[in-house]
């Protein structure tokens, strides 16, 4: 079973339309076990998720990174992916945890909250891991307002594995370490990285160290 990894890097639809998808999806994928791709499409399709998390599975496989999907275990299963992130209004975690359970590899619940409560209600089902936000502003959710490192921090009191979206960089991920994060998750700070690999690899080395 592959380990949870440090760092999700979460796509969208402006993500999974990117003429060099490919090239930048491998290029994040080569960093290995520490390194989640969540194929995630907010206003896509059935069909262009499960497109969008096989080919993540298939660039993700050799060097061992991960893939999650947003929302659908079916969809996770059907493709071999590794976990499901899911949202205040998907699936329970153990309906999910049971669907997943027909795979034949390890696979992992996580649950993507914007409250305490929610991650009361998270650790009660037992997610495998928290992805709290959003922790600082971003531009892909304007309107959202940003709890910072206070609510991670209490989401963290809980116990459970956390991870810090929103607004991540660098110089953040060392606040979300400090916090208690297991992780960091991230859209742009990735995606939109000159060398996808190399930001990558910058973040895991921050939360890690």
């Amino acid at each position: 079973m592959r380990p949870l990894p440090r760092v999700l890097a979460f796509a969208d639809d402006r993500i999974a339309t990117l003429e060099d998808l490919g090239i930048r999806a491998a290029a994040i994928a080569a960093v290995g076990p520490a390194i989640g791709l969540v194929a995630r499409r907010p206003f896509g399709t059935t069909d262009q998720l499960a497109s969008l998390a096989a080919r993540f599975v298939a660039l993700a496989t050799p060097p061992m990174a991960s893939v999650f999907v947003t929302g659908r275990a079916d969809i996770a299963l059907a493709t071999g992916a590794h976990g499901v992130i899911l949202r205040k209004d998907d699936l329970d975690v153990l309906t999910a945890r049971e669907i997943l359970s027909r795979a034949h590899h390890g696979t992992f619940v996580l649950r993507s909250v914007h409250s305490m409560a929610e991650a009361e209600a998270a650790a009660r089902e037992s997610a495998d891991a928290i992805v709290v936000g959003t922790v600082w502003a971003t531009a892909t959710h304007p309107d959202w307002p940003a709890g910072g490192t206070r609510l991670l921090r209490e989401v963290v009191s809980l116990g459970v594995p956390t991870y810090a979206i929103g607004g991540v960089t660098p110089e953040r991920a060392v606040e979300a370490k400090a916090a208690g994060a297991w992780g960091v998750a991230a859209i742009g700070a990735v995606w939109d990285a000159k060398n996808p690999h190399g930001a990558v690899l910058e973040l895991i080395a921050v939360v890690t160290d």
